[in-house]
């Protein structure tokens, strides 16, 4: 068959449109794909994926783009995205057995370790150590620590110089809690890729808990500043911010990454988190509604959720959600307080007593604990058990702190350690029950054993001190502690570090260890506590008002002890009206509290009412008569309304007491007394 030439020609024309457009399509396409590439070796694979979209959509039958497209997809943890272009990849060309590495790598993030080791066992030789990275990693998906810890140390064992296979050791490590091993992995593929943010955004990560809050900040900056939409390293440095109290940043850093992942939960809930540290309430519960059911996965958001669930009044749910967590973190001690609170809302004491009795039955429970349990037991009619609870939760004083009792026998306890011996979550309840029984020489000679064998868990090493602290050798303590300290000063570790310091008589170290762990976590409540209490026996009261006021405006106004320093605090100022206003304020919420009742009877103090404050202040003494500084406020009392020989008894007995600070100040009011 024959074409005349008038048919040819229009037919030539047609057939010439299409390879014009698909040679300019290429070069497009190759521009393209040459910058993403330029990008991802730059570290920005948010620009790299950019670039690799663009020419996939130049032309879609390009291979090679697809892959560029998967690989920014992989170094971006988004599993399904890079796994739906390799099988593009695939489609316009690509052999399967060439991407099988990356296929495992895009399953595994998708959290499929089977099917990971599946893909992983296909891929060719030449990949061998990328796939032995993608075997480690699909070990620790399914939880076999040890076959995931061989893969990735025979990776970097074949590829020293890869910083992509250090990154993944050093995650690994810091999962299983080797926070030494974890440190030095991820310096040193810092260190051989100074612009990979995966390794940036776990060096950050391992600062944090080493250090600190602030000193952990300018590691994810560098990781935002080479990938400014970067998700991950956006959402830690947000969250980072935010703990340290620079709202508008932390703002500004979840904008850009719901622009980098528009249905990611942390955005939803680190904006709610916001808005509810606000006092927005409303709009916390709206954001958290829009971040749908995967921000309630997170174990953050479902405590957010609970608690503006309490604020709102639906007790109902916030008991659900609550008892969802408790399962989860069965020691998490404030979200027992929470569930008990909720429980005794919705008239569900008998649970509520439940909850909280493996708490309240440590020396060291809180007062807040306390009275939950001694009103859920008046509910339930058992009153003579509940002024037990509530006669404690009036007490001024603490026990040092304790760890939870083992309800399991010891034999059973040794029977698990014996059977794992290098597992420090199995030996550390067989450990604490052996404190518990009065068998510390035994506990050390196990807790020395497991530090020895996780030479890089700062928990062991806290056990050995722990121990040793038992055995009534804090100055021993001390070198474990430091060494815990050193891998990850946290809060455990400071509240033993200062324990430990002050037992040893050094005030001025456990102040300053204290000092430094507040300028690297300025909001947490708890270090604020302490360095306020410790200024405001020092007489350092503006530092601690300042201290103080933070925690109220972040806590509210029904911590009686808050409301009882505050009044102590400006009772230092001579600010009799704020002092008024707190004392009365602690009295109100906890009248049988001797610390409260004291708050009280010293604001009128101030306020030159000495005759009103007598009683008070007697009975802050009646309530704790072992309490010093209570009977040197009464002592002052009887002097300023004229009870001489009162203020003489009191005075010349603190004066006899070796643990009474105030005595050149005793000793010159009874001299006035003459």
């Amino acid at each position: 068959m024959t074409f005349s030439p008038r048919v040819l020609a229009p037919l030539a024309m047609l057939l010439a449109v299409p390879v014009a457009s698909a040679s300019a399509d290429d070069g497009a396409a190759g521009d393209q794909l040459a910058r993403s590439a330029r990008l991802m070796a730059a570290g920005n694979a948010t620009g790299a994926r950019a670039w690799a979209w663009k020419a996939v959509r130049a032309n879609p039958d390009m291979a090679a783009a697809h892959l560029a497209l998967a690989r920014a997809h992989l170094a971006l943890g988004e599993g399904a995205q890079a796994e739906g272009e390799l099988e593009r990849a695939v489609a316009a060309g690509t052999p399967l057995a060439g991407v099988q590495h990356l296929r495992a790598h895009a399953i595994v993030l998708q959290g499929d370790g089977r099917a990971a080791l599946q893909a992983v066992g296909q891929a060719l030789p030449d990949h061998r150590v990328y796939a032995l990275r993608m075997r480690g990693l699909a070990m620790l998906a399914l939880g076999d620590l040890a076959a995931a810890r061989a893969n990735l140390e025979q990776a970097v064992a074949a590829a020293p110089r890869d910083g992509d296979a250090w990154t993944d050791l050093g995650r690994f490590r810091f999962v299983a809690g080797d926070l030494v091993g974890a440190i030095a992995a991820s310096d040193r593929s810092v260190t051989l890729r100074p612009q990979n943010v995966n390794a940036l955004v776990l060096r950050g990560e391992l600062v944090r808990q080493q250090a600190g809050l602030v000193a952990s900040i300018p590691w994810f900056r560098r990781a935002v500043a080479i990938d400014g939409y970067h998700h991950d390293a956006l959402i830690e440095l947000a969250a980072t911010l935010g703990d340290t109290g620079h709202s508008v940043e932390m703002l500004a850093m979840t904008r850009r990454a719901a622009e980098a992942r528009p249905t990611s939960p942390r955005v939803f809930y680190l904006q709610a988190l916001l808005a509810a540290r606000a006092g927005r309430y409303a709009l916390a519960r709206s954001v958290l509604e829009r971040g749908g059911p995967g921000v309630l996965a997170m174990p953050g958001g479902l405590l957010l959720a609970a608690t503006l669930d309490m604020q709102a009044g639906a007790n109902e749910q916030a008991a659900t959600k609550l008892g969802q967590l408790i399962d989860q973190q069965p020691m998490n001690l404030n979200v027992r307080r929470l569930f008990a609170a909720s429980l005794l809302r919705v008239d569900a004491a008998r649970n509520a007593v439940r909850v909280l009795r493996p708490l309240v039955l440590r020396a060291d429970a809180d007062s807040y604990a306390l009275e939950l349990v001694g009103r859920g037991l008046e509910r339930i009619g058992e009153r003579a058990e509940a002024g037990a609870f509530l006669d404690r939760a009036a007490w001024p004083v603490r026990a040092a702190p304790a760890p939870f009792s083992s309800d399991a026998g010891l034999a059973v306890l040794q029977a698990a350690a014996d059977e794992a011996p290098g597992r420090p979550d199995v030996a550390i309840p067989y450990i604490r029950a052996l404190i518990e029984a009065g068998r510390p020489a035994d506990a050390l000679a196990r807790a020395q054993r497991v530090a020895a064998d996780n030479p890089g868990a700062p928990g062991a090493f806290l056990l050995v001190g722990d121990v040793l602290m038992t055995l009534n050798r804090p100055a021993d303590a001390l070198t474990p502690y430091r060494r815990a300290a050193a891998i990850r000063f946290d809060q455990p570790v400071l509240l033993r570090l200062i324990e430990g310091m002050e037992r040893t008589g050094d005030a001025a170290g456990a102040s300053g260890v204290l000092a430094g762990f507040v300028a690297q976590n300025p909001r947490n409540l708890m270090a604020l506590r302490l360095l306020a209490d410790r200024q405001l026996a020092a007489g350092r009261y503006d530092d601690a008002v300042d201290a103080l006021e933070d925690i109220r405006f972040r806590i509210g106004n029904r911590d009686a002890a808050l409301l009882a320093a505050l009044a102590q605090g400006y009772a230092g100022l001579d600010d009799a009206d704020a002092a008024r206003r707190y004392g009365e304020g602690a009295y109100a919420l906890a009248p049988a509290n001797a610390v409260a009742v004291h708050a009280f009877g010293l604001s009128r103090l101030v306020a030159g009412d000495a005759a009103g404050a007598v009683p008070i202040l007697e009975k802050a003494v009646a309530l704790a008569p072992d309490q010093a500084v209570l009977r040197w406020r009464l002592a002052q009392a009887y002097a300023g309304a004229g009870r001489r020989t009162e203020a003489a008894t009191l005075l010349r007995a603190l004066i006899a007491d070796p643990r009474f600070v105030d005595r050149p100040e005793a000793e010159a009011l009874l001299a006035g007394l003459a």
